[in-house]
């Protein structure tokens, strides 16, 4: 196989890593935050922590408020500066204690209950249920090919996440729509429930539930995840041509929006204390598991990066400021409470990096930033080869973070080895055990380590370019 050339890496996404001499004093520094976490961090008792006090903490649940309590006197007990809860309204939908689906049809399979879980938004079946024949597609387009066979039925999208990817994220932007929308189309089509294949490469029995949404104007019906051996079953029942017969029972409803919180904390900078580099995760996770890797994983890194910090004293010139986001699941109201509470700073904010990719060994940063600010980023991503997050790869920076990019803030999120990531995501199986102490402790060095870097920098990175005009 020939040699690449360096045109060839850059195309693939890679920047080169610059050679360092060993007296550089920004590698001694993150030499220094690397010992001391793996050493002595606290990330993983605070994932315990997390994890024990607030298992399920979506928006507007008790479990959610509980975190939120935690977190704050935590970043209290880390000794930061300006621990504080900024308000924000959040969306809460309670999952209810039922969710079934039964075979009615064939016989030989009646009364087989396949797992299934109800998808954060949807709306509750009749108490008795509802009882209809079933329809497979893989396609909205397949659907609307269908005409009126969907109705008065039940659908399942059952488009899998396709093994062939290497970076899972990318199956799951290719499958995800499903999920989102299926609800939506299938109601288009006279469909009276909509069924979706789990969003996960693992072949098991665990549903994994996820945000749906509803359209002004289409009817709502109920919306459900069935698990991967689920959605198999059903598949091959159909294309056998075995007449499939379901009852779907959920009891899922939607209250009125309650006040929550992001929580808040700083090291102030020792030069320039208004200018900031924010480094954050979000705080509530769905309602199933412990939110172990989403994104308690993210929340504790952040927390544990500034502790770090401030334990070696290594108090950078500008400010680092932990943000915990409230709502990232199914709505975002905590990203867009920050926005107006620091509307008139974010001028000042100089980078923001995001964790929200699970606890896993990390691999580095994904950023849009791009020309000269990108070398220069990853000169500084090259310095952390002892956490192996020592490459930079094209990408956003997360969820969170991403509308500060029409303000010009440069972002970057921690890019984790992203295999397995799927196999846990907003199911049961996204427990504590799931996630191994040193990955973590890893991503809490690297993490802290680029926060450092940027915010210790004589010269800001170069903001972004203000977003391109929409098209009328």
């Amino acid at each position: 196989m020939p040699a690449l050339c360096l045109g060839s890496l850059v195309f693939l996404g890679f920047v080169p890593r610059p050679l360092f001499t060993l007296s550089d004093p920004r590698r001694a520094a993150v030499e220094a935050i690397v010992d001391e976490e793996l050493e002595r961090g606290e990330a993983w008792r605070k994932l315990e922590e997390l994890c024990s006090k607030a298992p399920r903490r979506l928006s507007g649940s008790e479990g959610a408020a509980r975190a939120v309590a935690w977190a704050r006197e935590t970043l209290i007990a880390d000794g930061l500066e300006n621990v504080h809860l900024e308000p924000c309204l959040v969306p809460r939908w309670e999952r209810g204690s039922v969710a079934e689906l039964a075979v009615i049809a064939p016989q030989a399979l009646a009364g087989t209950k396949i797992p299934v879980l109800a998808l954060g938004g949807s709306v509750a079946t009749p108490p008795e249920g509802l009882e209809a024949d079933l329809l497979v597609v893989r396609s909205f387009d397949e659907l609307a090919a269908l005409g009126e066979r969907a109705r008065g039925g039940f659908v399942l999208f059952d488009r899998a996440m396709d093994d062939a990817a290497y970076d899972p994220f990318d199956a799951y932007g290719g499958a995800v729509d499903q999920r989102s929308r299926g609800a939506i189309e299938g109601a288009k089509h006279g469909a009276r429930a909509a069924l979706v294949r789990s969003m996960t490469m693992r072949r098991d029995d665990h549903p994994h539930t996820g945000m749906m949404q509803y359209e002004e104007g289409v009817a709502r019906i109920p919306a459900a995840a069935v698990s991967t051996n689920g959605a198999d079953l059903l598949a091959r029942l159909v294309a056998e041509e075995e007449p499939v017969r379901l009852r779907l029972r959920l009891d899922c409803r939607t209250l009125d929006p309650v006040p929550s919180s992001n929580v808040i904390g700083e090291l102030s900078g020792r030069e320039r204390p208004e200018e900031v580099v924010l480094v954050g995760g979000h705080l509530d996770a769905w309602d199933v598991g412990e939110g172990a890797h989403d994104d308690g994983a993210g929340c504790v890194e952040s927390m544990e990066a500034l502790r770090l910090l401030r334990k070696l004293d290594l108090r950078p010139r500008r400010t680092v400021r932990c943000v915990l986001f409230m709502n990232e699941e199914n709505g975002l109201a905590g990203a867009q409470a920050y926005l107006a509470a620091h509307e008139g700073e974010l001028a000042r904010h100089v980078f923001a990096i995001e964790s929200d990719r699970g606890g896993f060994s990390p691999r580095g940063f994904t950023s849009p930033i791009e020309g000269a600010g990108r070398e220069e980023l990853a000169e500084l991503v090259a310095l952390l080869g002892r956490t192996g997050a020592d490459r930079l790869f094209p990408g956003g920076g997360g969820a969170d973070i991403g509308a500060l990019a029409r303000y010009g803030v440069p972002l970057a999120g921690l890019y984790t080895d992203p295999q397995r990531y799927f196999d846990f995501h907003h199911s049961e199986l996204d427990r504590l055990e799931a996630v191994h102490p040193r990955e973590l402790e890893l991503g809490a060095a690297a993490l802290a380590s680029l926060a450092w870097l940027v915010a210790e920098r004589e010269a800001p990175l170069p903001r972004l370019p203000p977003p391109a005009p929409k098209n009328e």
